[in-house]
């Protein structure tokens, strides 16, 4: 299988950055897509919502619905999934993209980002799963991909801000755990991450960060895609770099998704 053509894609956090890119991708092939997002109305300061990227979704070839969906809550993510099903049939993919992040170490972080961070990073892809593997094992080929780094214990990753690697790693931890369980049942759980920093509307908001060193999202999009196309039987517990992904399918030359190619790379977290 090569296209996402007739299937069904759940992606949290999708009204902007990565989300909003990996939709567009698969709208291309014509997928039907739900756009769960707590930005229903405009923000000033981050552009895009639900409604926005569903009509992009369908100006780009897919079908869509918008649902409101603050993830930290449960009768709002059964409700999100079963809208899905309701206009499309059933789910055969899960795009836990969702996440908060706060950088600063202890004394800076007040509990309720704290809180915050682990109710939607590592408790939200646990929700979502949840919601949609009832639907996911009937699914011909169905997938649960979470952006979330491969699992890591430096130190020099959890002294500067605690609080978000124990979030972030989270998110890796129930990937592992889900994959280990559903795995064997045929559903292939795995994480995707970026080499470099990617340049969303979100990374603008934390100061001091140089979005010329970035890449674009469209390149976390491509992984995304060439990894949700493949076979789901026997393939689980993966923990992918976007890069490697794409040179996997024969994408070496990366200079096209730099936001500036004469600039140098920043390279992500936790790798």
């Amino acid at each position: 299988m090569t296209t996402l053509s007739g299937k069904t894609l759940l992606i949290t956090g999708a009204s902007r950055g990565i989300g909003r890119a990996i939709a567009l991708r698969a709208a291309r092939d014509g997928a039907n897509i739900a756009i769960a997002s707590k930005s229903s109305v405009p923000n000033p300061k981050l552009p895009g919502t639900i409604h926005s990227v569903a009509a992009e979704v369908e100006a780009a070839g897919g079908q869509a619905i918008a649902l409101r969906c603050d993830i930290r809550e449960e009768d709002e993510v059964r409700a999100a999934v079963a809208a899905t099903v309701d206009a499309f049939g059933g789910i055969d993919i899960l795009v836990n993209n969702a996440s908060a992040i706060w950088l600063r170490g202890t004394l800076d972080t007040p509990m309720k980002r704290f809180d915050l961070m682990q109710q939607v990073n590592s408790r939200g892809s646990f929700l979502c799963a949840q919601a949609c593997l009832p639907y996911l094992l009937q699914s011909p080929n169905p997938h649960i991909l979470t952006l979330a780094p491969p699992p890591n214990l430096d130190p020099k990753w959890w002294g500067p801000h605690t609080g978000y690697t124990l979030a972030k790693m989270g998110m890796s931890f129930v990937t592992l755990g889900l994959a280990a369980e559903f795995g064997p049942q045929g559903v292939a759980v795995n994480a995707l991450w970026p080499r470099t920093v990617i340049a969303t509307d979100a990374l603008n908001m934390i100061p001091g960060v140089d979005l010329q060193g970035c890449r674009k999202p469209e390149i976390m999009a491509d992984a995304a895609h060439a990894v949700l196309v493949r076979p789901a039987a026997g393939f689980h517990g993966r923990f992918l770099i976007d890069d490697e992904v794409l040179a996997e399918t024969g994408i070496t030359d990366l200079s096209g998704y730099a936001v500036d190619p004469s600039r140098p790379l920043l390279p992500d977290l936790f790798l």
